[in-house]
This record gives C-alpha cells, structure tokens and sequence, in this order.
C-alpha cells in the first residue's frame, strides 16, 4: 500500500505517528511539511477525499493560525479559499497527514494508525 506521511519534524505528535509506522514496518514517503508544503490541488483532493470539513485541516493549535486571525476567517471561505492559504504556508495545515490512496487521516490517532496499518 502507497502512502505519504506529512510531518513537522519537531513536533511530537508527528514523532509518535511516525514511530507507530516504524513499528509496523510501513513503507511510507515521507515529507517535510515547510519544505515541501502540499499544493492546493494535492489538499482539496485530500479534502474531498477524507470526507472531512476543510476546517479539520487546519492547525487550530498553531501560532500562525492565531497571529492570521484565522478562527473567524476560516468560517466564511470557500475550498478554494482554504486550500490556497494552506498551500501558501505549511505551518497552517493539522499534522501529521497519512494519505493511502484510499483514506486521508489528518492528525494521529494511535488507534487508527493501528487499524490502518492491519
């Protein structure tokens, strides 16, 4: 099974994701979420892919996300709207980000990452 693991290096969580793929022995491609920021047209497929808001792909938690204003902004854009900004700026997209080609999980969940992994 193809998969793109989407991390912030520094960021525990994604540290925990990624020793949980490790465990299991995926073979995933990894990426650099600054460094090789997902474009839009990669996010709104994710988004439409994972069945989920586009809200959720967002670092609420984030600096960034709080400097910008975002938590009125969010509310009334469109996809279109969301996935530009989020392409522009690597910092403001949720992580980590496991895409299959068949499901989206944004975040980590250890019990998900498991049942995924079966």
């Amino acid at each position: 099974m193809k998969m793109i693991f989407i991390y912030y290096p520094s960021c525990s969580t994604c540290k925990k994701a990624l020793k949980t793929l490790k465990e299991h022995d995926a073979i995933v491609e990894i990426r650099h979420i600054v460094e090789d920021t997902p474009t839009a047209e990669e996010l709104k497929a994710w988004i439409m892919q994972s069945g989920e808001p586009f809200t959720k792909f967002f670092n609420t938690h984030g600096v960034l996300y709080k400097e910008m204003g975002l938590k009125e902004r969010v509310k009334n854009m469109n996809i279109e709207e969301a996935v530009a900004l989020l392409a522009g700026n690597g910092m403001l997209i949720k992580r980590p980000l496991l895409i299959t080609e068949d499901k989206v999980l944004v975040g980590f969940k250890e019990d998900d990452y498991k049942q995924l992994l079966k």
